[in-house]
């Protein structure tokens, strides 16, 4: 799906404040805790999923 250059921009700031956000939220790490470890893994996993998705999608402008 293609969208105008405009939502795709807006879409790539939200997915880096997003990410950014997190990051400013993390507080120190029990670095003892495997289960705490992971999940901010999986977390940033997902914000850079979508950051990579917000910068590869079409958008509906031609070259």
């Amino acid at each position: 799906m293609t969208h105008p250059t405009v939502v795709r921009e807006a879409a790539r700031v939200i997915a880096i404040e997003a990410a950014r956000a997190y990051v400013a939220n993390i507080r120190p790490i029990d670095l003892n805790n495997p289960g705490v470890l992971v999940g901010h893994l999986m977390a940033a996993e997902t914000l850079l999923m979508d950051i990579v998705d917000a910068h590869t999608e079409p958008t509906g402008e031609t070259a």
